[in-house]
């Protein structure tokens, strides 16, 4: 049975008309759909945090989606965005025009538990291991946002999770980082053209009988957000898509227009720790990845333009994939382990990390 999403996009569209300035107006208030209340926020470890309006599961998170074959997708234009997973050398596409209306999606690769989030407010995609503490659980939207973003709940404790964090905030498992799985975010036609093969989520998930982006001009209105900031950075426009890098204390930011060219890649240290970055304008992705192997070797990298998925090459003359994957070479078969690293606009992560270096 397929569910109206009009209460939705009319309370969607009434916070775009009266709810947004540059300002920044805050909405705030309690909602009876949601077990907790705005008094209980101060609580939290981070503040503030504001009701989207919606309620909890008011937006509906998928699970175990519907998949088809890549060459069964027609809704899709070749430069719609999509969130990839790749594990066990399976792919498998999750597109935003089907996010934006869900935000989460409780899924499985063989024996890879976990919830792909996405936040269309904060343009922000992870993925994290939903086998938490010998369980499985499932995540579900709590109807809270902090920074704009995204806070999804667990259905096995009821805890509250920072998305852009990756962090449980508030409940019985406060202060838990989640592991994270490798987040690939491109368009259509890079994901087709390096995965011709890769499974898809389809419209058909039972919810909605239709699927569209329901905020208007917001991904590229850049004096339009919904909700307040912690720390507003002018240092570039707000949707700015940024991948951001975090690692300890120290942060840094990499517009994905400093990736000139088919292919670009930046040998970096950040936090005293060796890292690669590596991405495409014209491809729109960006990666990064430890520079440092387990016996304690550390690459440097050079980048392999028109062989996607094969974007690098390292001083050992090893090939090197999107995933981090050695592909060729002497280390054939070795991974690259990845940091706390994703896309999001620059708004979000300059609120999360305020003092975020920015890649020129």
């Amino acid at each position: 049975m397929y569910i109206s999403i009009k209460p939705i996009i009319v309370l969607l569209v009434f916070i775009l008309l009266f709810g947004c300035s540059d300002n920044l107006t805050t909405v705030t208030g309690n909602d009876d759909n949601n077990d907790k209340s705005i008094d209980e926020f101060t609580e939290w470890e981070i503040s503030p945090v504001v009701s989207g309006g919606v309620g909890k599961d008011g937006i509906p998170a998928i699970d175990n989606p519907n998949v088809v074959n890549a060459d069964q997708v027609d809704f899709l234009s070749e430069n719609s965005l999509v969130a990839g997973i790749v594990l066990d050398g399976k792919a498998r596409a999750y597109p935003h025009l089907i996010l934006d209306l869900h935000e989460i999606a409780n899924d499985k690769i063989d024996g890879h538990y976990y919830s792909l989030t996405y936040c269309p407010l904060t343009g922000s995609a992870l993925a994290w291991n939903r086998e938490i503490k010998g369980e499985v659980t499932t995540f579900g939207v709590s109807g809270y946002l902090h920074n704009n973003n995204l806070i999804p709940y667990d259905r096995k404790t009821d805890s509250n999770w920072s998305q852009m964090l990756g962090t449980s905030v508030n409940g019985q498992l406060s202060g838990l980082n989640a592991m994270q799985y490798q987040v690939i975010e491109t368009t259509w036609r890079t994901w087709r053209q390096m995965y011709p093969n890769s499974e898809v989520i389809s419209t058909d998930q039972g919810i909605y009988s239709n699927y569209f982006y329901p905020y208007g001009d917001y991904r590229t209105n850049h004096g339009l957000l919904l909700f307040s900031l912690t720390n507003d950075d002018g240092r570039l426009p707000r949707k700015e898509r940024i991948l951001g890098i975090k690692i300890n204390l120290s942060a840094k930011a990499y517009p994905l227009n400093v990736f000139e060219g088919n292919i670009a890649v930046f040998n970096e240290s950040i936090s005293n720790k060796p890292v690669v970055a590596a991405g495409s304008a014209e491809n729109n992705f960006a990666v990064a990845f430890y520079r440092t192997l387990s016996d304690g070797t550390i690459l440097t990298f050079t980048e392999i333009a028109d062989q996607l998925p094969i974007i690098m090459e390292d001083n050992e003359g090893n090939k090197w994939d999107i995933t981090g994957m050695a592909v060729s070479g002497l280390r054939l078969g070795e991974k690259l382990q990845v940091p706390f690293s994703y896309i999001s606009y620059w708004f979000a992560w300059g609120a999360f990390f305020p003092d975020t270096e920015i890649k020129e």
